[in-house]
């Protein structure tokens, strides 16, 4: 076992300082680590596959991207990604128009969704307030959704951020926002571990998290 895993530790190394055979291979391999959480090794790989296929495979991948890059959009409503002004959600009229849950990013939408818990819409900030990484309430949608509250009749507004210090810190600063407002502003409930992500929860837990939402206080300052 132990010489088993000495010998993948070397092949990982050996892939890592290798010198490819070719310059474009190379660069390919350079581009797909790029991407979150793949590594050279993993890289070559695709890239190998990438060369197994047909021309005409190649070119529906990089089409495929092409458009993914030149087309897609936001939703001028609820600022999730869509293929036209409205996304489908936004303009499904069978959803609770009168509630909004409020996530980072089109993940969180995709994992509530997931859920088959909630029917309401959603609005995506697009990130969480970090100031260490110089993030500010002005770089998110947050005065989209100030203006959403004013010109529509939402009843609720979910705040299902990830449960860390910046999503607190940015449910806090919407909450000020809205403290004025006559609208119910609530939680998930705290089945979710402190510092865990919404994406990577399972199902059944974030969807009671959903359904037996807290309502959201702001603590005197005295």
């Amino acid at each position: 076992m132990i010489a088993s895993k000495i010998f993948v530790y070397f092949v990982e190394l050996f892939i890592c300082f290798m010198n490819y055979s070719s310059k474009y291979i190379e660069n390919a391999v350079t581009q797909f680590t790029k991407f979150p959480g793949i590594g050279k090794k993993t890289s070559f790989r695709l890239v190998l596959h990438l060369l197994s296929q047909t021309m005409q495979d190649v070119e529906n991948f990089s089409k495929v991207l092409l458009d993914l890059k030149q087309n897609l959009t936001n939703c001028a409503k609820c600022n999730n990604y869509a293929d036209s002004e409205c996304c489908s959600i936004c303009m499904n009229k069978g959803r609770k128009q009168h509630i909004v849950c409020v996530v980072e990013s089109m993940k969180e939408v995709m994992a509530i969704e997931n859920t088959g818990q909630y029917q309401g819409l959603y609005h995506v900030l697009g990130g969480v307030i970090s100031p260490i990484n110089g993030i500010g309430p002005a770089d998110l949608s947050i005065p989209k959704l100030i203006e959403r509250v004013d010109a529509e009749q939402i009843e609720e507004i979910i705040m299902a951020l990830n449960p860390t210090i910046e999503g607190d810190t940015t449910i806090f600063y919407i909450s000020k926002k809205l403290q004025n407002k006559a609208i119910k502003i609530s939680t998930i409930s705290r089945g979710i571990a402190f510092g865990s992500e919404l994406e990577y929860t399972d199902e059944i837990t974030l969807g009671r998290s959903i359904v037996s939402r807290l309502p959201y206080q702001i603590e005197n300052e005295n």
